[in-house]
């Protein structure tokens, strides 16, 4: 018998623990003041309030210093304020090592303590993977030149577009799959944070611009060496077929979200978006759901300054919605601001009503089959209303447990007609809530019911 005082071992990743996940998606540069995974890793067990179970560590691996990208696009050897220089972090996604660590966040050891940490708390940790691309300082540009793509001058570029134009990444160098020794070394350094390192799996940066191939080779062999998640920075539905990617983003499902909140689409986009999914994809294929990511909040804007007065109704419909529902660094605070992308920055850390919302959330989400998300999700069925441009309703249901989502997706007030009935427990205020589709219900903008049978 396991002595009281000893950790558990984590169990492997399985399908059923993907069906009421949460993913977070840790900036640990910019999660703190010291911007350390010592800092990150002692809020881990306050993350596990918000029904994490994944997760996914942005780059941690040394930034190139050659053609390093600085704030407003220049590059930071062209800043001649060393003072204002030396502010310029480059980009995670330059990466010069993918083997070692980049040191401004701490040691080796200070990661493993990251990662110890997380599966102490019965978390995943996976790492952000970037395969389409290295910094120029990576150590493969002078020991391997022939890993890289080369111009019609024999000259190792940057990412091309199929036209041969530049993608506008002219700080990393494009990786040429054509080269076979180069993917036998990609899937080693991958296997290395496996089995060396304990991590649970990849994130893999612009999947879908690397070659199909190369995953149905790397893929394989990576969940040989153990049970492995696997998230792909991609739509295409081709990378979750058999076992290739578990995950992917939506992407449009996230557009579809901005564009109602913004007044340019109603909730027959979302409508839309729906039968999309149920055709392109498989049925065990997993959705990303999300209001905000890195590149989203960085260059886009906070999901509050996208959303708006419907940024709470559109994260709770992460939730509610098929899939797993991502948080960003930041998100869970309420973050109202862009984060800094290649220099140092902080987010806040006080708890508000987003925070208790997650909280409130993510006990649903864990305790309630109807909220399924993985790879036997939970059945989505739209519930017909007198307006289907600007009300939303639809319930979720797996085996006894039922929940229904209604909502106002506009900016004015509505009369509902909601044709479903039956008595409901309104899970934010426990009142008691009767459906009957000749009973009007008048929502608020942006206003939103979760029921609970």
């Amino acid at each position: 018998m396991k002595k009281e005082t000893e950790v558990m071992p984590l169990p492997p990743i399985s399908d059923k623990i993907l069906e009421t996940a949460v993913i977070y998606e840790a900036n640990i540069r910019q999660y703190s003041e010291e911007g350390t995974f010592d800092a990150f890793t002692k809020d881990i067990p306050q993350l596990k309030k918000l029904g994490i179970k994944i997760i996914w560590v942005m780059p941690i691996f040394p930034i190139s210093i050659t053609r390093r990208k600085a704030t407003g696009g220049n590059y930071v050897d062209e800043i001649a304020d060393p003072e204002q220089r030396s502010k310029m972090l480059g980009s995670y996604y330059a990466i010069s090592d993918y083997k070692a660590i980049n040191h401004e966040f701490g040691t080796l050891d200070d990661f493993r303590k990251l990662v110890r940490t997380a599966h102490e708390n019965d978390i995943y940790v996976i790492l952000d993977w970037v395969p389409n691309h290295t910094g120029w300082d990576h150590v493969w540009i002078k020991e391997y030149p022939d890993f890289y793509t080369r111009n019609s001058k024999g000259e190792i570029t940057d990412p091309l577009n199929g036209d041969g134009t530049p993608v506008g990444w002219g700080d990393v160098a494009d990786l040429n799959y054509d080269n076979p020794d180069m993917c036998k070394a990609m899937i080693a350094d991958m296997a290395y944070w496996l089995t060396e390192e304990d991590i649970d799996g990849f994130r893999c940066d612009m999947a879908a611009m690397v070659p199909t191939a190369f995953w149905q080779e790397a893929i394989p062999q990576l969940r040989a060496k153990k049970d492995i998640f696997m998230l792909a920075e991609a739509w295409e539905p081709e990378l979750l077929k058999g076992d290739l990617f578990d995950m992917c983003y939506s992407w449009e499902t996230h557009h579809v979200m901005n564009r109602i909140a913004q007044g340019s689409n109603d909730v027959t986009a979302w409508d839309w978006r729906m039968n999309e999914i149920s055709h392109i994809y498989e049925k065990d294929d997993i959705m990303m759901n999300f209001v905000s990511n890195h590149d989203e909040n960085s260059w886009n804007g906070s999901f509050i300054e996208r959303m708006g007065d419907a940024s709470q109704t559109f994260m709770v419909l992460t939730f509610l919605a098929k899939g797993m529902p991502l948080i960003y660094s930041g998100v869970e605070y309420g973050m109202d601001r862009r984060l800094k992308f290649f220099e140092k920055d902080c987010i806040p850390k006080v708890k508000g009503e987003i925070w208790e919302l997650l909280e409130k959330l993510a006990l649903l989400k864990t305790s309630n089959k109807a909220l399924n998300g993985g790879k036997e999700a939970a059945v989505y069925t739209r519930i017909n209303t007198n307006d289907n441009g600007k009300i939303l309703a639809f319930e979720r249901n797996k085996e006894d447990d039922q929940v229904v989502f209604i909502a106002n997706l506009s900016k004015h007030s509505v009369d509902a007609f909601i044709q479903y009935g039956g008595l409901y427990r309104d899970y934010i205020t426990g009142n008691r809530v009767v459906l009957h589709p000749q009973d009007k219900m008048t929502l608020e903008p942006w206003q939103y019911l979760i029921l609970e049978k």
